[in-house]
């Protein structure tokens, strides 16, 4: 051991500055082994995390283009490491990396792009990118999965209880509480409701064939009340923070112009009835007319009537006949014609062609009767008494209960039992005309000695109290106190159409004319 220690110090002194050949190249072999060992750790670790990166499941779907060309692959690089004193000797070649390339697929899988080797060793590890391109194919099926998660996104939303419909038809005897309690809701929600407006007090008003329609929560909260009067009017209330809201709301209705024609064979309503009329249009026609023909007694067979009305659709069916707007009656070869117009407060009457007002101050006939059982006269005998007697009115038999009109504007002075008339009303007009209605089964309660009533406001009903052998309506006029025949006189007119119309008038007047024109015209051709 000595021996090698001395002859170990004698190489090494025998000279302090010259070293052994061998000795630097192995240390230059083992540094350039120890720096590509290095760089290839480095280069590798760099890759790795970008596979791995590219292999983690991610949020959202990572499709790369796959391009139709190779990417070219980067060349080996050469790697030179110069240790000072060493010049003269040649870089060693060092391979790169390993870098796979991508091969194409049929169908687009979740992939990742390969990046070149680097050039030089980085400084630090970098945090790989993830890169989201989309390939051309995969495009309908992204759109597919984005769908999908929006309609996940709204089926997530929670949704708002828009509640239940319950429905009751109002029956003969119901009111309100019946009907709350079948909804089972309480009185109390019934007094809050009635109480909360004006409007609301409506709901008290129901009818039978009415539905009370009601939508309430899962916990039987009320949303929601509708009161269905007809197919076109209901009233709808609805709860606020502290009471609640009521409106009424009416659907439009469709009007539609129509028009028709007949001749009288044996009575205007089986003639009317032939010619497509409702019994109400058939009731306006003679209430036109009714102050200058007296439909009792002085239609003929071959009289001739036309008209042009209304008719009101809803949602494309015929709901109901609406006004008429001019019509025409021969009687007897006499011509009368009526237009129908309204003034700027929306009231509606009729006129003649002339200007001149289809109503009269007062109704020829005051009631809607069967036949005339009496008329005017000075010496008739009366079924009762036995004993011929005058008979200063007229006789209108009907069905007890028939409604009895007042025949004009006037106020009530009498209304109580008289005598043989029985309950009686008589009505003062002005300052010349009383008229007296006898024989009632019951008075109108809104009708009381001292109120106002206007022409053809009901004012009674007929029967046969006092001295009656059936039921009618004895209808007494008098002039200054005198009796007259209420079939003969001649009524007064009523006043004429304003000035300011007259214009107006004209314009409404001349079309509905030429129509009738057009349609007597018509009803002569088919007779002929």
């Amino acid at each position: 051991m000595i021996n090698d220690y001395k002859s170990h110090r004698d190489l090494l002194g025998s000279s302090a500055t010259k070293r052994h050949p061998r000795l630097g190249l192995i240390a230059i072999v083992g540094l350039t082994l120890c720096a590509t060992a290095i760089y290839a750790a480095l280069a590798t670790g760099d890759r790795d995390k970008t596979s791995v990166a590219v292999a983690m499941p991610a949020v959202e779907p990572v499709i790369a283009v796959v391009p139709e060309t190779p990417v070219p692959l980067p060349a080996t690089k050469e790697v030179a490491l110069i240790l000072p004193g060493q010049a003269d000797l040649k870089p060693v070649n060092t391979p790169s990396p390993t870098t796979k390339t991508a091969e194409p697929v049929v169908k687009p899988e979740i992939a990742s792009i390969e990046l070149p080797a680097p050039q030089a060793a980085p400084s630090r590890i970098e945090k790989p990118e993830q890169v989201k391109t989309l390939a051309p194919e995969a495009e309908s099926t992204l759109d597919t999965v984005t769908a999908q998660d929006e309609t996940n996104s709204d089926e997530s939303v929670v949704s708002i209880d828009q509640g239940t419909w319950l429905e009751e038809k109002v029956k003969s005897g119901d009111n309100l509480a019946l009907i709350f309690s079948r909804l089972k809701l309480s009185p109390n929600l019934l007094h809050r409701i009635i109480n909360s407006s004006k409007e609301a007090k409506g709901l008290a008003k129901i009818r039978p064939g009415e539905t009370i329609r009601v939508r309430v929560d899962k916990q039987g909260e009320l949303l929601e009340l509708v009161h269905k009067r007809s197919a076109i009017r209901s009233l709808q209330i609805l709860p606020t923070d502290e009471s609640f809201t009521a409106q009424i709301h009416d659907r439009s209705l469709e009007k539609r112009i129509a028009s028709t024609t007949g001749t009288i064979t044996n009575s205007l309503y089986l003639s009317a009835q032939r010619a497509g009329l409702s019994d109400s249009l058939t009731m306006e026609l003679a209430n036109i007319f009714g102050w200058d023909i007296d439909f009792a007694l002085e239609i003929r067979a071959g009289d001739q009537f036309s008209l042009i009305y209304e008719e009101e659709y809803l949602d494309g069916k015929k709901y109901r006949n609406g006004s008429i707007l001019a019509a025409e009656f021969i009687n007897q070869g006499k011509v009368f014609r009526a237009i129908r117009f309204e003034d700027d407060e929306g009231y509606g009457s009729y006129f003649s062609p002339e200007g001149e007002s289809m109503r009269k101050a007062f109704l020829r006939a005051p009631v809607d009767f069967r036949r005339i059982s009496s008329r005017f006269t000075k010496a008739r005998y009366h079924p009762v008494l036995g004993k011929k007697r005058p008979h200063k009115g007229v006789d209108y038999a009907a069905a007890t209960g028939t409604p009895i009109k007042a025949a004009g504007d006037g106020r009530v002075i009498f209304r109580g039992t008289k005598g043989g008339y029985g309950r009686t009303v008589i009505l003062r007009h002005g300052s010349q005309y009383t008229t007296l209605y006898g024989h009632m089964s019951k008075y109108r309660s809104s009708v009381k000695s001292g109120s106002r009533v206007r022409q053809g406001q009901v004012i009674g009903y007929v029967g046969k109290s006092g001295l009656a052998t059936g039921p009618h309506l004895h209808y007494e006029f008098r002039v200054n106190g005198v009796h007259r025949n209420p079939l003969t006189i001649k009524l007064p007119a009523a006043e004429p159409l304003a000035k300011k119309y007259k214009s107006r008038f004209n314009k409404v007047s001349a079309p509905l004319l030429a129509q009738l024109d057009l349609v007597a015209k018509t009803m002569v051709a088919d007779a002929r």
